[in-house]
Protein backbone atom coordinates (compact mmCIF):
# COMPACT_ATOMS: atom_id res chain seq x y z
CA UNK A 1 0.00 0.00 0.00
CA UNK A 2 1.27 3.46 -0.92
CA UNK A 3 2.09 5.64 2.08
CA UNK A 4 3.11 9.29 1.71
CA UNK A 5 5.48 10.83 4.25
CA UNK A 6 4.04 14.15 5.47
CA UNK A 7 6.49 14.91 8.30
CA UNK A 8 8.40 12.97 11.01
CA UNK A 9 5.14 12.09 12.79
CA UNK A 10 2.48 11.88 10.06
CA UNK A 11 1.88 9.63 7.05
CA UNK A 12 -0.93 9.75 4.48
CA UNK A 13 -2.76 6.96 2.69
CA UNK A 14 -3.93 8.67 -0.52
CA UNK A 15 -7.62 8.43 -1.42
CA UNK A 16 -7.92 5.65 -3.97
CA UNK A 17 -10.60 3.20 -5.10
CA UNK A 18 -13.69 3.34 -2.90
CA UNK A 19 -12.05 5.52 -0.23
CA UNK A 20 -14.16 8.62 0.45
CA UNK A 21 -11.39 10.34 2.42
CA UNK A 22 -7.63 9.78 2.82
CA UNK A 23 -6.05 7.97 5.74
CA UNK A 24 -3.73 9.70 8.19
CA UNK A 25 -1.43 7.66 10.44
CA UNK A 26 0.55 9.20 13.28
CA UNK A 27 3.74 7.22 13.71
CA UNK A 28 7.52 7.33 13.41
CA UNK A 29 9.59 5.74 10.65
CA UNK A 30 10.34 2.81 12.97
CA UNK A 31 6.64 2.54 13.84
CA UNK A 32 5.72 2.48 10.16
CA UNK A 33 7.90 -0.60 9.62
CA UNK A 34 5.93 -2.42 12.34
CA UNK A 35 2.44 -1.62 11.08
CA UNK A 36 3.30 -2.44 7.46
CA UNK A 37 3.40 -6.08 8.52
CA UNK A 38 0.15 -6.57 10.48
CA UNK A 39 -2.64 -5.44 8.13
CA UNK A 40 -3.73 -2.48 10.23
CA UNK A 41 -2.92 0.06 7.47
CA UNK A 42 -5.40 -1.71 5.20
CA UNK A 43 -7.99 -1.41 7.95
CA UNK A 44 -7.46 2.37 7.99
CA UNK A 45 -8.12 2.44 4.23
CA UNK A 46 -11.20 0.24 4.69
CA UNK A 47 -12.68 2.59 7.30
CA UNK A 48 -12.21 5.45 4.82
CA UNK A 49 -14.78 3.81 2.51
CA UNK A 50 -17.67 4.05 4.98
CA UNK A 51 -20.60 6.42 4.23
CA UNK A 52 -20.57 9.79 5.96
CA UNK A 53 -16.93 9.73 7.08
CA UNK A 54 -15.41 13.22 7.20
CA UNK A 55 -11.87 14.61 6.89
CA UNK A 56 -9.85 11.37 7.18
CA UNK A 57 -9.68 7.90 8.68
CA UNK A 58 -7.00 8.23 11.35
CA UNK A 59 -4.74 6.03 13.44
CA UNK A 60 -2.53 6.75 16.42
CA UNK A 61 1.03 5.39 16.89
CA UNK A 62 -0.22 2.52 19.06
CA UNK A 63 -2.14 1.17 16.03
CA UNK A 64 -2.45 -2.58 15.55
CA UNK A 65 -4.85 -5.00 13.92
CA UNK A 66 -8.36 -4.99 15.37
CA UNK A 67 -11.86 -6.19 14.52
CA UNK A 68 -12.92 -4.21 11.44
CA UNK A 69 -11.42 -0.94 12.63
CA UNK A 70 -7.77 -0.91 13.71
CA UNK A 71 -7.08 -0.55 17.41
CA UNK A 72 -5.70 2.96 17.72
CA UNK A 73 -8.24 4.18 15.17
CA UNK A 74 -10.19 7.45 15.10
CA UNK A 75 -12.96 8.37 12.67
CA UNK A 76 -15.81 10.87 12.60
CA UNK A 77 -19.08 10.43 10.73
CA UNK A 78 -21.66 13.06 9.85
CA UNK A 79 -24.45 12.76 12.40
CA UNK A 80 -27.17 12.86 9.72
CA UNK A 81 -25.64 10.94 6.83
CA UNK A 82 -23.04 8.72 8.45
CA UNK A 83 -22.95 5.17 9.75
CA UNK A 84 -22.13 3.54 13.07
CA UNK A 85 -20.27 0.21 13.25
CA UNK A 86 -20.05 -1.87 16.44
CA UNK A 87 -16.63 -3.05 15.26
CA UNK A 88 -15.56 0.60 15.30
CA UNK A 89 -16.09 0.79 19.04
CA UNK A 90 -15.02 -2.78 19.68
CA UNK A 91 -16.09 -5.58 21.98
CA UNK A 92 -14.86 -4.01 25.22
CA UNK A 93 -17.10 -0.94 25.21
CA UNK A 94 -15.63 1.88 27.31
CA UNK A 95 -12.50 0.00 28.13
CA UNK A 96 -10.75 2.86 29.88
CA UNK A 97 -8.31 3.93 32.53
CA UNK A 98 -8.40 6.08 35.64
CA UNK A 99 -5.52 7.44 37.69
CA UNK A 100 -5.69 8.42 41.34
CA UNK A 101 -3.05 10.49 43.09
CA UNK A 102 -2.09 10.21 46.77
CA UNK A 103 -0.12 12.15 49.39
CA UNK A 104 2.17 9.13 49.83
CA UNK A 105 5.72 8.69 48.58
CA UNK A 106 7.54 5.56 47.44
CA UNK A 107 9.71 5.42 50.57
CA UNK A 108 6.63 5.50 52.79
CA UNK A 109 5.04 2.39 51.28
CA UNK A 110 7.96 0.30 50.02
CA UNK A 111 8.07 -2.00 53.04
CA UNK A 112 4.27 -2.49 52.79
CA UNK A 113 4.23 -3.15 49.05
CA UNK A 114 3.85 -6.96 49.17
CA UNK A 115 1.00 -6.64 51.66
CA UNK A 116 -0.69 -3.96 49.56
CA UNK A 117 -0.36 -6.08 46.41
CA UNK A 118 -1.85 -9.12 48.14
CA UNK A 119 -4.73 -7.13 49.61
CA UNK A 120 -5.58 -5.48 46.28
CA UNK A 121 -5.53 -8.87 44.58
CA UNK A 122 -8.05 -10.12 47.13
CA UNK A 123 -10.23 -7.01 47.11
CA UNK A 124 -10.54 -6.66 43.33
CA UNK A 125 -11.50 -9.93 41.62
CA UNK A 126 -9.73 -10.58 38.33
CA UNK A 127 -9.55 -13.19 35.61
CA UNK A 128 -11.85 -14.60 32.92
CA UNK A 129 -15.48 -14.65 34.07
CA UNK A 130 -14.59 -13.25 37.49
CA UNK A 131 -17.51 -12.08 39.62
CA UNK A 132 -17.49 -9.46 42.34
CA UNK A 133 -19.15 -8.85 45.66
CA UNK A 134 -21.68 -6.40 44.20
CA UNK A 135 -24.78 -8.44 43.44
CA UNK A 136 -27.40 -6.66 41.37
CA UNK A 137 -31.07 -7.38 41.03
CA UNK A 138 -32.65 -6.56 37.66
CA UNK A 139 -33.89 -3.15 38.84
CA UNK A 140 -30.49 -2.12 40.25
CA UNK A 141 -28.66 -3.27 37.13
CA UNK A 142 -30.86 -1.02 35.03
CA UNK A 143 -30.04 1.89 37.36
CA UNK A 144 -26.33 1.22 36.81
CA UNK A 145 -26.88 1.23 33.06
CA UNK A 146 -28.66 4.57 33.24
CA UNK A 147 -26.58 6.36 35.90
CA UNK A 148 -23.02 5.04 35.57
CA UNK A 149 -20.50 6.41 38.07
CA UNK A 150 -23.12 8.40 39.97
CA UNK A 151 -24.91 5.17 40.90
CA UNK A 152 -21.72 3.73 42.41
CA UNK A 153 -21.03 6.89 44.43
CA UNK A 154 -24.64 6.98 45.66
CA UNK A 155 -24.13 3.44 46.99
CA UNK A 156 -21.09 4.55 48.98
CA UNK A 157 -18.42 3.56 46.45
CA UNK A 158 -16.46 6.80 46.32
CA UNK A 159 -17.10 10.52 46.45
CA UNK A 160 -18.70 13.23 44.32
CA UNK A 161 -15.32 14.56 43.17
CA UNK A 162 -14.72 11.22 41.45
CA UNK A 163 -17.71 11.85 39.20
CA UNK A 164 -16.59 15.40 38.45
CA UNK A 165 -13.20 14.10 37.29
CA UNK A 166 -14.57 11.40 34.99
CA UNK A 167 -15.08 11.88 31.25
CA UNK A 168 -18.75 12.79 30.62
CA UNK A 169 -19.15 12.71 34.42
CA UNK A 170 -19.20 8.94 34.08
CA UNK A 171 -22.54 8.79 32.28
CA UNK A 172 -23.80 8.90 28.71
CA UNK A 173 -27.45 9.75 28.25
CA UNK A 174 -29.89 8.35 25.67
CA UNK A 175 -29.66 4.93 27.31
CA UNK A 176 -32.33 2.27 27.14
CA UNK A 177 -31.60 -0.85 29.19
CA UNK A 178 -34.53 -2.59 27.51
CA UNK A 179 -32.45 -2.68 24.32
CA UNK A 180 -30.03 -5.15 25.91
CA UNK A 181 -30.52 -8.86 25.33
CA UNK A 182 -31.28 -11.16 28.28
CA UNK A 183 -27.83 -12.66 27.78
CA UNK A 184 -26.12 -9.26 28.07
CA UNK A 185 -28.05 -8.43 31.24
CA UNK A 186 -27.28 -11.81 32.74
CA UNK A 187 -23.56 -11.37 32.09
CA UNK A 188 -23.62 -7.98 33.82
CA UNK A 189 -25.38 -9.03 37.02
CA UNK A 190 -22.34 -10.24 38.96
CA UNK A 191 -19.29 -8.65 37.30
CA UNK A 192 -19.44 -5.13 38.68
CA UNK A 193 -16.25 -4.21 40.54
CA UNK A 194 -14.04 -6.71 38.68
CA UNK A 195 -10.97 -6.33 36.47
CA UNK A 196 -11.51 -9.15 34.03
CA UNK A 197 -8.60 -10.56 32.06
CA UNK A 198 -6.25 -9.76 29.18
CA UNK A 199 -4.63 -6.35 29.30
CA UNK A 200 -6.74 -5.11 32.21
CA UNK A 201 -4.91 -4.29 35.42
CA UNK A 202 -4.73 -2.42 38.70
CA UNK A 203 -1.34 -0.84 39.32
CA UNK A 204 0.49 0.93 42.11
CA UNK A 205 2.92 3.32 40.46
CA UNK A 206 5.34 6.08 41.31
CA UNK A 207 5.88 9.42 39.56
CA UNK A 208 9.35 9.04 38.10
CA UNK A 209 9.83 12.21 36.05
CA UNK A 210 8.05 15.51 35.48
CA UNK A 211 8.24 17.08 31.99
CA UNK A 212 5.91 20.06 32.52
CA UNK A 213 6.17 21.40 36.07
CA UNK A 214 3.25 23.82 35.79
CA UNK A 215 0.76 21.31 34.40
CA UNK A 216 1.96 18.64 36.81
CA UNK A 217 1.24 21.01 39.69
CA UNK A 218 -2.26 21.63 38.35
CA UNK A 219 -2.75 17.87 38.09
CA UNK A 220 -1.42 17.35 41.63
CA UNK A 221 1.62 15.32 40.57
CA UNK A 222 5.09 15.43 42.17
CA UNK A 223 8.27 13.27 41.92
CA UNK A 224 8.25 10.16 44.10
CA UNK A 225 4.44 10.28 44.51
CA UNK A 226 2.44 7.07 44.76
CA UNK A 227 -0.40 6.66 42.27
CA UNK A 228 -3.06 4.04 41.58
CA UNK A 229 -4.16 3.20 38.04
CA UNK A 230 -7.17 1.08 37.08
CA UNK A 231 -7.67 -0.24 33.53
CA UNK A 232 -10.86 -2.16 32.77
CA UNK A 233 -14.11 -1.97 30.83
CA UNK A 234 -17.67 -3.20 30.58
CA UNK A 235 -16.80 -6.88 31.00
CA UNK A 236 -19.15 -9.54 29.59
CA UNK A 237 -22.07 -7.14 29.31
CA UNK A 238 -20.24 -4.88 26.85
CA UNK A 239 -18.93 -7.84 24.88
CA UNK A 240 -22.44 -9.18 24.46
CA UNK A 241 -23.83 -5.79 23.39
CA UNK A 242 -21.24 -5.64 20.60
CA UNK A 243 -21.81 -9.25 19.56
CA UNK A 244 -25.60 -8.89 19.46
CA UNK A 245 -25.58 -5.75 17.31
CA UNK A 246 -22.85 -6.99 14.97
CA UNK A 247 -24.92 -10.07 14.23
CA UNK A 248 -27.99 -7.95 13.50
CA UNK A 249 -26.13 -5.46 11.29
CA UNK A 250 -24.39 -8.16 9.26
CA UNK A 251 -27.82 -9.31 8.16
CA UNK A 252 -28.99 -5.85 7.14
CA UNK A 253 -25.92 -4.51 5.30
CA UNK A 254 -27.01 -6.13 2.03
CA UNK A 255 -30.43 -4.51 2.32
CA UNK A 256 -28.68 -1.13 2.54
CA UNK A 257 -27.03 -1.78 -0.82
CA UNK A 258 -23.67 -1.22 0.82
CA UNK A 259 -20.65 -3.15 -0.42
CA UNK A 260 -18.07 -3.36 2.37
CA UNK A 261 -14.39 -4.21 1.86
CA UNK A 262 -14.54 -6.22 5.10
CA UNK A 263 -17.62 -7.87 6.60
CA UNK A 264 -16.29 -6.94 10.05
CA UNK A 265 -17.27 -3.35 9.19
CA UNK A 266 -20.97 -4.25 9.42
CA UNK A 267 -22.81 -1.02 10.15
CA UNK A 268 -26.09 0.89 10.08
CA UNK A 269 -26.99 4.49 9.40
CA UNK A 270 -26.71 6.52 12.62
CA UNK A 271 -30.24 7.85 12.14
CA UNK A 272 -31.77 4.44 11.41
CA UNK A 273 -33.66 2.52 14.04
CA UNK A 274 -30.87 -0.05 14.12
CA UNK A 275 -28.22 2.64 14.51
CA UNK A 276 -30.06 4.37 17.33
CA UNK A 277 -30.62 1.08 19.11
CA UNK A 278 -26.92 0.27 19.01
CA UNK A 279 -25.94 3.70 20.34
CA UNK A 280 -28.48 3.36 23.16
CA UNK A 281 -27.20 -0.08 24.11
CA UNK A 282 -23.57 1.05 23.78
CA UNK A 283 -24.27 3.94 26.17
CA UNK A 284 -25.61 1.45 28.72
CA UNK A 285 -22.41 -0.59 28.48
CA UNK A 286 -20.29 2.56 28.76
CA UNK A 287 -22.10 3.54 31.97
CA UNK A 288 -21.59 0.04 33.34
CA UNK A 289 -17.83 0.37 32.69
CA UNK A 290 -17.63 3.71 34.50
CA UNK A 291 -19.45 2.27 37.53
CA UNK A 292 -17.12 -0.74 37.38
CA UNK A 293 -13.95 1.38 37.55
CA UNK A 294 -15.49 3.59 40.23
CA UNK A 295 -16.08 0.62 42.52
CA UNK A 296 -12.56 -0.74 41.97
CA UNK A 297 -11.00 2.60 42.84
CA UNK A 298 -13.07 2.69 46.03
CA UNK A 299 -11.81 -0.79 46.93
CA UNK A 300 -8.24 0.40 46.38
CA UNK A 301 -8.79 3.38 48.72
CA UNK A 302 -10.06 1.03 51.41
CA UNK A 303 -7.09 -1.31 51.01
CA UNK A 304 -4.55 1.50 51.35
CA UNK A 305 -6.20 2.87 54.49
CA UNK A 306 -6.50 -0.57 56.05
CA UNK A 307 -2.99 -1.86 55.28
CA UNK A 308 -1.25 1.42 56.11
CA UNK A 309 -3.56 2.23 59.06
CA UNK A 310 -4.07 5.80 57.86
CA UNK A 311 -7.02 8.15 57.56
CA UNK A 312 -8.59 9.41 54.31
CA UNK A 313 -6.97 12.79 55.02
CA UNK A 314 -3.49 11.24 55.32
CA UNK A 315 -3.99 9.06 52.25
CA UNK A 316 -5.45 11.93 50.21
CA UNK A 317 -6.33 9.59 47.33
CA UNK A 318 -8.12 11.65 44.70
CA UNK A 319 -9.11 10.76 41.18
CA UNK A 320 -7.03 12.79 38.72
CA UNK A 321 -9.13 11.69 35.75
CA UNK A 322 -10.90 8.79 34.03
CA UNK A 323 -10.78 8.47 30.23
CA UNK A 324 -12.41 5.91 27.97
CA UNK A 325 -10.76 4.20 25.01
CA UNK A 326 -13.52 2.44 23.08
CA UNK A 327 -16.48 4.72 22.55
CA UNK A 328 -18.64 6.55 19.99
CA UNK A 329 -19.97 9.98 20.93
CA UNK A 330 -21.95 12.84 19.40
CA UNK A 331 -19.63 15.86 19.28
CA UNK A 332 -19.31 19.15 17.41
CA UNK A 333 -16.04 19.85 15.58
CA UNK A 334 -14.67 22.17 12.92
CA UNK A 335 -14.62 20.42 9.54
CA UNK A 336 -13.45 22.35 6.49
CA UNK A 337 -13.81 25.60 8.39
CA UNK A 338 -17.38 24.97 9.55
CA UNK A 339 -18.90 23.53 12.71
CA UNK A 340 -20.27 20.07 12.08
CA UNK A 341 -22.10 17.63 14.33
CA UNK A 342 -20.41 14.25 14.04
CA UNK A 343 -20.22 10.87 15.70
CA UNK A 344 -16.59 10.49 16.79
CA UNK A 345 -15.47 6.87 17.09
CA UNK A 346 -12.37 6.25 19.19
CA UNK A 347 -11.20 2.64 19.30
CA UNK A 348 -8.05 2.26 21.31
CA UNK A 349 -7.78 6.03 21.29
CA UNK A 350 -8.33 8.65 23.98
CA UNK A 351 -10.14 11.97 24.02
CA UNK A 352 -7.68 14.89 24.22
CA UNK A 353 -9.56 18.15 24.73
CA UNK A 354 -7.43 21.29 24.63
CA UNK A 355 -7.44 24.21 27.10
CA UNK A 356 -10.54 26.32 27.63
CA UNK A 357 -13.07 23.78 26.36
CA UNK A 358 -16.34 22.74 27.95
CA UNK A 359 -16.38 19.12 29.01
CA UNK A 360 -13.30 19.16 31.24
CA UNK A 361 -13.23 20.15 34.93
CA UNK A 362 -12.69 23.81 35.80
CA UNK A 363 -9.40 22.90 37.48
CA UNK A 364 -7.91 21.86 34.13
CA UNK A 365 -9.32 24.61 31.91
CA UNK A 366 -6.02 26.46 31.48
CA UNK A 367 -3.88 23.40 30.72
CA UNK A 368 -6.18 20.95 28.94
CA UNK A 369 -7.71 17.59 29.75
CA UNK A 370 -5.56 14.99 31.54
CA UNK A 371 -4.71 12.05 29.28
CA UNK A 372 -3.68 8.72 30.79
CA UNK A 373 -1.45 6.48 28.66
CA UNK A 374 -0.58 3.15 30.29
CA UNK A 375 2.33 1.08 29.04
CA UNK A 376 3.17 -2.52 29.93
CA UNK A 377 3.95 -4.23 33.23
CA UNK A 378 7.69 -3.69 33.03
CA UNK A 379 8.22 -0.22 31.64
CA UNK A 380 6.35 3.06 32.07
CA UNK A 381 3.02 4.89 31.80
CA UNK A 382 2.50 8.56 30.99
CA UNK A 383 0.27 11.44 31.92
CA UNK A 384 -0.29 13.86 29.04
CA UNK A 385 -2.64 16.78 28.43
CA UNK A 386 -4.88 17.76 25.53
CA UNK A 387 -3.98 20.43 22.99
CA UNK A 388 -5.50 22.83 20.47
CA UNK A 389 -3.71 20.88 17.72
CA UNK A 390 -5.63 17.74 18.63
CA UNK A 391 -8.88 19.68 18.36
CA UNK A 392 -7.88 20.96 14.92
CA UNK A 393 -6.49 17.69 13.51
CA UNK A 394 -7.83 14.59 15.25
CA UNK A 395 -11.27 15.51 16.59
CA UNK A 396 -9.62 15.95 19.98
CA UNK A 397 -8.03 12.49 20.07
CA UNK A 398 -4.67 10.90 20.85
CA UNK A 399 -3.08 7.52 21.66
CA UNK A 400 -4.42 5.27 24.42
CA UNK A 401 -1.42 3.15 25.40
CA UNK A 402 1.51 1.18 24.08
CA UNK A 403 -0.29 -0.98 21.53
CA UNK A 404 0.34 -4.69 21.04
CA UNK A 405 3.41 -5.83 19.15
CA UNK A 406 2.95 -9.61 19.48
CA UNK A 407 -0.23 -11.64 19.23
CA UNK A 408 -1.22 -13.45 22.40
CA UNK A 409 -0.24 -16.75 20.78
CA UNK A 410 3.18 -15.41 19.80
CA UNK A 411 3.72 -13.94 23.26
CA UNK A 412 2.88 -17.24 24.95
CA UNK A 413 5.31 -19.01 22.65
CA UNK A 414 8.05 -16.52 23.52
CA UNK A 415 7.30 -16.88 27.21
CA UNK A 416 7.52 -20.67 27.24
CA UNK A 417 9.92 -21.84 29.93
CA UNK A 418 10.24 -18.36 31.42
CA UNK A 419 8.91 -16.95 34.68
CA UNK A 420 7.66 -13.48 33.83
CA UNK A 421 6.80 -12.94 37.48
CA UNK A 422 10.42 -13.56 38.54
CA UNK A 423 11.80 -11.41 35.71
CA UNK A 424 9.64 -8.48 36.80
CA UNK A 425 10.44 -9.14 40.45
CA UNK A 426 14.15 -8.68 39.71
CA UNK A 427 13.27 -5.22 38.39
CA UNK A 428 11.47 -4.41 41.65
CA UNK A 429 7.96 -4.92 40.23
CA UNK A 430 5.56 -7.16 42.15
CA UNK A 431 2.91 -8.99 40.12
CA UNK A 432 -0.22 -10.77 41.28
CA UNK A 433 -2.31 -12.70 38.76
CA UNK A 434 -4.73 -15.57 38.44
CA UNK A 435 -2.60 -17.57 36.00
CA UNK A 436 0.78 -17.97 34.32
CA UNK A 437 -0.63 -17.76 30.79
CA UNK A 438 -1.87 -14.21 31.31
CA UNK A 439 1.59 -13.08 32.36
CA UNK A 440 3.10 -14.59 29.21
CA UNK A 441 0.46 -12.95 27.02
CA UNK A 442 1.07 -9.62 28.77
CA UNK A 443 4.89 -9.73 29.01
CA UNK A 444 6.52 -6.34 28.36
CA UNK A 445 7.91 -7.33 24.97
CA UNK A 446 4.38 -8.18 23.77
CA UNK A 447 3.85 -4.41 23.56
CA UNK A 448 5.41 -1.50 21.73
CA UNK A 449 7.53 0.80 23.88
CA UNK A 450 5.02 3.34 25.18
CA UNK A 451 7.78 5.94 25.46
CA UNK A 452 8.23 5.82 21.68
CA UNK A 453 4.46 6.05 21.16
CA UNK A 454 4.24 9.10 23.42
CA UNK A 455 7.15 10.80 21.64
CA UNK A 456 5.12 10.71 18.42
CA UNK A 457 1.94 12.31 19.78
CA UNK A 458 4.01 14.87 21.70
CA UNK A 459 6.10 15.65 18.63
CA UNK A 460 2.99 15.93 16.47
CA UNK A 461 1.48 18.28 19.03
CA UNK A 462 -1.76 16.33 19.51
CA UNK A 463 -0.95 15.89 23.18
CA UNK A 464 1.70 17.19 25.56
CA UNK A 465 3.90 15.18 27.93
CA UNK A 466 3.41 15.99 31.63
CA UNK A 467 4.81 13.10 33.70
CA UNK A 468 6.14 9.54 33.56
CA UNK A 469 5.08 6.83 36.02
CA UNK A 470 6.86 3.56 36.79
CA UNK A 471 5.10 0.39 38.01
CA UNK A 472 5.75 -0.92 41.53
CA UNK A 473 3.00 -3.53 41.88
CA UNK A 474 0.55 -4.87 39.28
CA UNK A 475 -2.64 -6.93 39.67
CA UNK A 476 -3.55 -8.78 36.46
CA UNK A 477 -6.40 -11.03 35.44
Amino acid sequence: MQLEHIDPYRWRIPKTGDMRVPGIIYTSTAGRRIIEKDGSMQQVANVATLPGIVKAAMAMPDIHLGYGFPIGGVAAFDWKTGVISPGGVGYDINCGVRLATTALTKNEILSHLPELANALFQAVPSGVGSSGTVRLCAADLKKVLKQGSAWAVAQGFGQDSDVAHTEEHGCLDQTDPDLLSPRALERGKNQLGTLGSGNHFLEIGVVDEIFDAHTAQVFGLFPGQITVMVHSGSRGLGYQVCDDHLAAMKKSVAAMGLHLPDRQLACAMIQSEQGRQYLGAMACAANYAWANRQIMLHRARQVFMQILSISPRSLHMHLLYDVCHNIAKKETHMVDGKKQVVCVVRKGATRALGPGLAGIPEKFQKVGQPILTPGDMGRASYVLCGTDTAMAETFGSTCHGAGRLLSRKAAKKRGKGRSIREELGKKGILVRSTGRSTLSEEMPEAYKDVSEVVKVVHGAGISHMVARLLPLAVVKG
